[in-house]
C-alpha cells in the first residue's frame, strides 16, 4: 500500500450538510476500494488564488490515506464527474523522507525545517 494525500476544493455555495455529504462520499470511495484513511483535515472556506468556474472562494479538504495504486484511477474518475468538486490534487509519497513527512502530517503535526547556521560578517564602517 502506498501513501497518498488528496487535496480537493468544493464549491462555496454548498450548505454545511452538503459539504459533509460530499466529503463522506469521497471518503467512502477510498475505503470501498481498499484504502485506509489516516486523517481528514477540513481547512474551511478560503479565498482562491484565482477564479475557478466563476468562484472566488472554495471549501478545502485534505485526506491522508494509504491505498493500492489502482484506487487512484477510480478516485480521479469519480472526482472528475462530481460537479461539486472544482479542483483536486492527489499526491503520492514515495521515499522514506516523504513517508516520514506523511506520518507527521497525518497525525496533525507541523513539519519543521532544520535550521541552518548562518555566518554573519561584521560590517566595518570605512574610516575617513
Amino acid at each position: 500500500m502506498r501513501h497518498y494525500e488528496l487535496l480537493f476544493i468544493l464549491k462555496p455555495t454548498l450548505t454545511e450538510d452538503e459539504v459533509k455529504v460530499k466529503a463522506d462520499f469521497i471518503k467512502e470511495i477510498i475505503t470501498k476500494n481498499g484504502g485506509e484513511i489516516a486523517s481528514v483535515v477540513e481547512m474551511g472556506t478560503r479565498k482562491l488564488a484565482y477564479k475557478i468556474d466563476k468562484y472566488e472562494r472554495g471549501t478545502y479538504f485534505v485526506i491522508y490515506f494509504k491505498a493500492p495504486t489502482q484506487l487512484i484511477a477510480e478516485l480521479v474518475r469519480n472526482l472528475r464527474i462530481t460537479e461539486e468538486v472544482i479542483r483536486f490534487l492527489p499526491v503520492k509519497y514515495e521515499n522514506k523522507k516523504e513517508i516520514a513527512a506523511w506520518d507527521k502530517l497525518s497525525k496533525g503535526q507541523k513539519l519543521t525545517q532544520p535550521k541552518k547556521e548562518s555566518k554573519t560578517e561584521e560590517k566595518v564602517a570605512p574610516q575617513e
